[in-house]
């Protein structure tokens, strides 16, 4: 590798890829991960074989030159490069660049059915996701599409795999975001299933709408409103409560006290989308609060850097941030009008 200034923000520097094969499946179809990386870090490459030159603002030649080795050597250990992988990479080497790629992409959370391969896609989600594996008691806060519920999942799947736990239950409130759906029918399942859809999605992509049918027929895993968790002791699963800034201080307590022996639990929650009324006081605001300190309990935060989603759902949370910030001042710019 060499590298060559051009100017005081310009420079310029040469990759050599030893493996031919691997730099191309690295390059991409006609270059199309290179025209990725071009553009998300604003410099120009050019290739000659297996070798590189990247030319462009330094910040930016040393970001590409970064993700392009270490998504080589993410190769060359069999891992499956993906567009959405570069984009991670390059979020995750922007934030902090002596991170190592390996170390969180080659974390082999769970293998569905299809053969796809969970793992995490930022620091965040790698800590979260070793959060779990070592405490009891895990708080997974922070925007929509950051994967909390779905790694937490997915690590539930894995540990009944292992035969860490003999059973899985997942609950949420039955909290309406926004809207009044009125009178359902159907029996009691019946009702409650659209609440709790997002986590019978994340199952089923996991497992098999088959077999995750199976599991829940067979009383494996018990997906349910969190009102039928009052009264019972949960030994020997792992729970994961979500939507759990919709829960009350009281349902959050009562949830709690329900672990038993050999259980662990994971509860996920975006505090930015509370649906109670504005009087209530949201469960999961609360807990963080009183339970930050206690031994054993971890909170695991996610920013909208962490959205896995589309790219335009990072987009979106910014821009409610923005009109969210804007909206405060203009509100009280017209309390001060109005005063006057």
């Amino acid at each position: 590798m060499s590298s060559t200034v051009l100017s005081p923000d310009r420079k310029s520097r040469e990759l050599h890829f030893p493996d031919n094969t691997t730099a191309q499946t690295l390059f991409g179809d006609l270059n199309r991960n290179l025209q990725t990386i071009e553009l998300a870090a604003g410099v120009t490459i050019h290739t000659r074989g297996s070798q590189v030159r990247l030319t462009g603002p330094g910040h930016g030649v040393d970001l590409a030159a970064s993700l392009l080795e270490q998504l080589y050597r993410l190769i060359t250990r069999g891992y499956p490069i993906f567009t959405q992988d570069i984009a991670f990479g390059m979020k995750i080497l922007a934030a902090s660049p002596e991170a190592r790629l390996e170390s969180i992409f080659l974390d082999k959370v769970y293998i569905t059915s299809r053969n796809r391969v969970i793992s995490p896609k930022s620091i965040n989600q790698k800590n979260y996701i070793d959060a779990i594996r070592h405490n009891d008691i895990v708080f997974g806060i922070g925007p929509a599409g950051t994967g909390k519920t779905y790694l937490a999942v997915a690590m539930a799947v894995s540990a009944l795999a292992a035969e860490q736990v003999r059973s899985i239950i997942l609950t949420r409130p039955a909290v309406e975001a926004g809207e009044k759906l009125g009178f359902l029918p159907g029996d009691m399942a019946q009702k409650v299933d659209p609440y709790l859809r997002p986590l019978t999605d994340a199952l089923s992509d996991m497992l098999g709408r088959d077999r995750a049918q199976e599991l829940v027929d067979r009383g494996i895993i018990e997906i349910a409103p969190l009102a039928f968790m009052r009264g019972r002791t949960l030994n020997n699963a792992f729970i994961i409560l979500d939507e759990a800034q919709n829960t009350t201080r009281e349902q959050m307590k009562m949830f709690l006290t329900r672990i038993g022996f050999d259980s662990r639990a994971v509860v996920t929650g975006d505090i930015t989308q509370i649906d109670l009324p504005s009087s209530t006081c949201s469960g999961l605001v609360d807990a963080r609060n009183i339970l930050q300190d206690v031994k054993g309990i971890t909170f695991s935060y996610f920013a909208k850097s962490d959205v896995v989603r589309h790219p335009l759902v990072q987009e979106v949370i910014e821009a409610y941030e923005r009109k969210g910030q804007n909206g405060s001042r203009e509100k009280a710019g017209n309390t001060g009008r109005a005063l006057r």
